[in-house]
């Protein structure tokens, strides 16, 4: 039985099958029908969830980054963004009003984890510059973790009634995120996301403490301390 995938297969033979009857139909006109005939808008959309289900079309994500977990790879793409050295992308897969609707519920982030031990009682700051393209909501994020992966600290610029997401398209901006780290903390956590439709480009990630504070390493996941901040390296091993 023919899934999605078999898309081009299946126009292949639909365009064989009509010529048989006397019915010329283009090959593209083809694609056309069998994205209809699969419940789908239109060719280009089908296209992309075929090559987001095949991973054709990925990115390579910057070293000692993540996608968060719960991100939606369906629907974003996300990593070093290949014309912009130095930078990276986060985008919908799908353009707005092409048959997929993304909104503030769906959203792609790229992020990073690390130890607390250098930050416990100070305030830190994350300072990056973030550009856009028709997006929904463009935003940096903190968030500071206890021992048990309960949340003390959280800013997403999101709710902000000024100096806010960045919204639409957009030139560079720096924006800014400031939270205390409690003695308890156990990890900090940040990164930028894209919510709903469009595209959203990082660089130049900035971590800053009012002074050092260098505690032993632990045994865990997170990264000692910020790393490649400047997305200079590609895909690598993390710690």
């Amino acid at each position: 039985m023919h899934s999605f995938l078999d898309a081009k297969l299946m126009a292949k033979a639909l365009r064989k099958a009509l010529a048989e009857r006397d019915v010329a139909l283009s090959h593209s006109d083809c694609l056309e029908l069998v994205a209809q005939q699969l419940g789908i808008a239109d060719w280009n959309t089908l296209a992309a969830r075929i090559a987001a289900a095949k991973g054709d079309d990925e990115l390579t994500l910057p070293q000692d980054w993540l996608v968060m977990d719960n991100t939606e790879r369906n629907n974003y793409r996300l990593g070093l963004d290949p014309q912009q050295p130095g930078t990276a992308l986060i985008e919908s897969r799908y353009a707005r009003g092409k048959g997929v609707v993304l909104e503030d519920k769906h959203f792609g982030t790229l992020m990073q984890s690390i130890l607390a031990d250098d930050y416990r009682g100070l305030s830190v700051k994350i300072t990056a510059c973030l550009r856009t393209e028709d997006a929904n909501a463009g935003s940096i994020w903190m968030r500071v973790d206890g021992a048990k992966g309960q949340v003390l600290r959280f800013d997403n610029m999101i709710t902000r009634r000024k100096d806010g997401a960045l919204k639409g398209t957009t030139d560079w901006t720096e924006l800014q995120v400031v939270l205390d780290v409690p003695q308890e903390a156990e990890s900090i956590h940040y990164g930028f996301l894209l919510l709903g439709h469009g595209r959203l480009w990082g660089r130049d990630f900035r971590i800053e403490a009012t002074r050092d504070n260098v505690r032993s390493t632990s045994t865990n996941s997170y990264l000692k301390r910020p790393t490649n901040l400047g997305f200079a390296a590609g895909q690598g091993a993390s710690n």
